[in-house]
């Protein structure tokens, strides 16, 4: 009993300076309109988009391990449906509008799909951002005779990048309750075998699409909230496919294993990304690719799994039953060690001569 009280309030103090900490890091960054230039606020805009976008794809793939390629999908539905409600409703409808839809097809497509698995998820996912977006420039070409949207609203980039650092605060702390949740749990049973979930009398179905549904509406949502950032919207822009992969790469680089982790992954391939468009913009997406291929195959626990295995070596002791002199003189030894060569140099040199040159016999 002792040992659990313990254990409880070593939990809780963890608990409020992970809060605190929390808090101190908001109120560092609510200052950053107030001490930055136009281009470094807009770079904390693209920051904070993405951090949103990878923590909301890490609360269903990161669980449930179905890697899934519909974020640009639902970023394009909350973009789309802004730029083409904002002319009859008020923004802030506009933004309600968008959650209710990304919602609804988040339901559909998670009924109809999510009995899938492996590559067929994958495939379907990355299919579902195409289809979208194909429907969406049938539509504009054929219905309205335009090819694009132009949104005009007063909601400059401070208060986007506000109301992103508020949504960023709210997935953190729904992603933090629920791995300490029931649902939580559940998922993480199903992401290591979902025969063994059934068995045990987990709504294998139900807590995916739920899980899926809370994701895509904060993915949903953070389109919507970048919309008036741009002036003109179009189908191929709102729905381009590239954000779905890049925030795959992001998670993967960050890691998965701890919910802060997607700030290790989306910093450096922000910087990295805003370089390659600037110097390379033709092969921008085969140097992404390579990138990604680097992290699979060098980090594949990405830098927080690198982290970790570094402080469990520092952690360990060194095996060093002969102490520091041991090594140092195993050096020494091999080093004083004299060349061998009892035939010198001018030995080595014939032999190979020999080898290279044909003997007389052979030529004849």
């Amino acid at each position: 009993m002792a040992a659990s009280a313990e254990d409880r309030r070593r939990r809780r103090t963890r608990t409020a300076a992970a809060i605190g900490a929390l808090v101190a890091l908001v109120a560092v960054l609510a200052t950053v309109p107030l001490l930055t230039s136009d281009y470094q606020l807009s770079f904390m805009v693209n920051v904070m988009s993405y951090l949103v976008l990878t923590i909301a794809w890490a609360l269903f793939s990161g669980t449930t391990r179905l890697v899934s390629l519909a974020t640009s999908a639902f970023f394009g539905i909350g973009m789309y449906t802004v730029a083409m409600s904002i002319k009859i409703l008020p923004l802030y409808a506009s933004f309600a509008l968008a959650i209710v839809v990304g919602a609804a097809v988040a339901l559909v497509v998670g009924v109809l799909t999510l009995r899938l698995s492996g590559m067929f998820f994958v495939i379907f996912s990355f299919g579902l951002s195409e289809m979208i977006r194909e429907l969406m420039v049938w539509w504009e070409i054929n219905q309205t005779h335009t090819m694009g949207r132009y949104v005009y609203v007063p909601f400059d980039t401070t208060m986007i990048y506000e109301h992103l650092l508020g949504l960023a605060v709210v997935v953190f702390l729904v992603g933090w309750l629920l791995r300490r949740s029931r649902l939580g749990i559940a998922l993480l049973v199903i992401g290591e075998d979902e025969t063994v979930a059934r068995q045990v009398g987990i709504n294998v179905p139900f807590t995916k699409v739920a899980i899926f549904i809370v994701s895509a509406m904060f993915m949903t949502l953070t389109g919507a909230l970048m919309a008036p950032r741009f002036s003109f919207i179009n189908p191929n822009f709102a729905f381009n496919p590239l954000v779905s992969f890049v925030v795959v790469i992001m998670a993967l680089l960050g890691g998965l294993q701890k919910l802060w982790a997607p700030v290790l992954g989306v910093i450096p391939l922000i910087i990295l990304s805003e370089r390659l468009q600037t110097q390379f913009p033709f092969w921008y997406s085969v140097l992404l690719g390579l990138v990604f291929m680097v992290i699979v195959y060098f980090l594949p626990r990405g830098v927080t799994g690198l982290l970790e295995d570094i402080w469990k070596a520092l952690g360990r002791p060194l095996a060093l039953p002969r102490g520091f002199t041991g090594p140092l003189l195993d050096a020494w030894a091999w080093l004083s060690r004299p060349i061998f060569l009892p035939r010198g140099l001018a030995g080595i040199i014939e032999e190979r001569w020999l080898k290279i040159m044909p003997r007389a016999n052979e030529k004849r």
